[in-house]
């Protein structure tokens, strides 16, 4: 028989944000400029990614327009960068929503951050060039969520990018987990990760025996 002591007490959390990576994403305007957000609302599964975001936030209108993104994953060293794209937005005029909450039409999100615009090779948003990782996405689907106030999109990757010093040594496709340390989200608040606590049987799983369909066909593009 159990001797924990640990009791559950029932909890109504106004968000449900235990902690998830930070992701920065750069997509198109209108009028051909970019625009760079941050958002944390993010899952992966093989070449595919699951993504939570206001259906009248900027990014997610641009998405809807033209079909693709970059994700920009920030290290942790990124985090004063990425808070001074808190409370920003590239809608004009702001949302009623957005506005009551404090933020404010900054059209210049690369500057206002002090981060890079980089060419992406297959789609129109520029990469960050400080973020270790950068991805390049297309829209596959859209799935309204709740009253349709957020919309889960699902992008499939196209390109992965990584800065060669979070490489495992000696290979050519493997991101060592070692010295890539991710910014993330937790209740609003920015962490890093601390070392590694255990060591995980499914570590003995090699990672080419996860390999989908979806890296086959980046060939192609």
């Amino acid at each position: 028989m159990s001797t924990l002591t640990h009791r559950h007490t029932r909890i109504e959390p106004a968000i449900l944000y235990f902690g998830t990576p930070v992701v920065l994403i750069s997509s198109s305007n209108e009028d051909g400029t970019p625009n760079l957000a941050p958002m944390s609302s993010a899952f992966w599964l093989g070449w595919r990614g699951v993504l939570g975001l206001g259906a009248r936030s900027k990014t997610a209108q641009n998405m809807l327009r033209t079909g693709e993104c970059v994700l920009n994953l920030p290290s942790d060293a990124l985090a004063p960068a990425v808070d001074r794209l808190a409370l920003t937005t590239g809608s004009d005029p702001v949302p009623p929503r957005k506005h009551e909450r404090g933020y404010r039409f900054v059209p210049g999100k690369f500057e206002r951050a002090g981060l890079t615009p980089v060419p992406s090779e297959t789609v129109r948003p520029p990469r960050v060039a400080e973020c270790p990782v950068s991805m390049e996405a297309v829209v596959e689907a859209t799935h309204p969520v709740g009253d349709g106030g957020v919309v889960a999109f699902e992008v499939r990757v196209q390109r992965v990018w990584a800065h060669d010093e979070i490489r495992t040594p000696g290979t050519d496709d493997h991101i060592d987990p070692d010295t890539w340390r991710p910014l993330i989200m937790s209740f609003q608040k920015l962490y890093g990760l601390g070392p590694q606590v255990h060591e995980s049987t499914l570590a003995r799983i090699p990672e080419r025996a996860y390999r989908g369909p979806d890296i086959d066909r980046t060939r192609a593009v």
